[in-house]
């Protein structure tokens, strides 16, 4: 039995074979067509050469970018814009001619994470996708929490927390608000604070290279930055208590990135021990298709 896995990017889609024991037997990926029905069928293609291999009838699990309304059943909220306002769910149903589980990419990196990743065998996994946005999902118990929304875990569009001077001005956000923790703690959200106290035009892997070369403005950028993410991740913690919080995304490849955020918890933590874990996700970029693999359990073919 498989299980087959799509991650619905916005300039890739990667498709997945994974056994039952997770292990990961096929994979492929295109790159994604920028309308709606060429996404469809380049889905079911991906779906079409698995099963040529393994079979027909394998159940599929997506993973897509923004998060489908409980209200319309359309999608929202997708940086990939030609998904939004679609019914997505029923229309790649139709199309593979079969049910199909979705989830949010960061709830699909979670899932991963805490199925047989860095969070393995942790009650509460808190996952955080810190790239060119910021997100997250929450599993509890091995399942994922949506939510009365469908939008647990999006903590990216909470404000920072006990902000001094060095955090203003806050920054908008294209989600109409200012100051959210996206446009802190994302790789262009480090970029413009950077910039915004030194001038020039670094991108976030060239700040923490030049940290770690010893450049003094760059050392205090990255300071800055594990700072805010401690900020944020108690604030969450001060609310979900999760026994494991996982560094997702090209931000979370930072040097050192989760140990400077542990030294940080305790000064913002509502509590005199800080036991919860911040730890480096373990699949990397697999996670998210290897996340949506695992929206179905073992024994659903």
């Amino acid at each position: 039995m498989i299980r087959i896995g799509i991650d619905l990017g916005g300039t890739k889609i990667e498709a997945v074979a994974m056994d039952a024991d997770g292990a990961i037997t096929e994979r492929r990926r295109v790159p994604a067509p920028q309308t709606y029905p060429d996404c469809l069928e380049a889905i079911a293609g991906l779906v079409r050469a698995i099963e040529r291999e393994f079979g027909r009838g394998n159940p599929v699990g997506i993973g897509h970018p923004g998060s489908i309304s409980p209200a319309t059943g359309l999608m929202r909220n997708a940086n990939s814009t030609w998904l939004n306002d679609q019914p997505f769910a029923r229309d790649i149903e139709a199309t593979l001619g079969r049910p199909v589980r979705l989830a949010n990419d960061a709830d699909c990196f979670t899932l991963s994470e805490a199925a047989d990743g860095a969070g393995e065998g942790a009650k509460i996994v808190f996952g955080i996708i810190l790239g060119t946005g910021v997100g997250g999902g929450i599993a509890i118990d091995g399942k994922l929490l949506h939510g009365a929304q469908g939008i647990a875990g999006e903590w990216g569009h909470n404000p920072l927390p006990w902000p001094d001077e060095s955090d203003r001005p806050a920054a908008a956000c294209w989600c109409g608000q200012s100051g959210c923790l996206e446009t802190w703690l994302s790789g262009p959200g480090l970029a413009r604070d950077h910039a915004s106290r030194n001038g020039g035009e670094l991108d976030a892997a060239a700040i923490f290279a030049a940290a770690e070369a010893g450049d003094a403005a760059a050392r205090r950028s990255v300071t800055l930055h594990s700072d805010r993410l401690a900020r944020g991740i108690a604030s969450v913690l001060n609310i979900l208590d999760a026994d494991v919080v996982v560094l997702g995304g090209g931000v979370s490849n930072a040097p050192g990135l989760a140990e400077r955020v542990t030294a940080r918890l305790p000064d913002f933590l509502f509590s005199d021990v800080v036991r919860t874990r911040i730890v480096t996700h373990r699949h990397g970029d697999s996670s998210g298709v290897r996340g949506a693999a695992w929206l179905w359990p073992a024994e659903a073919k």
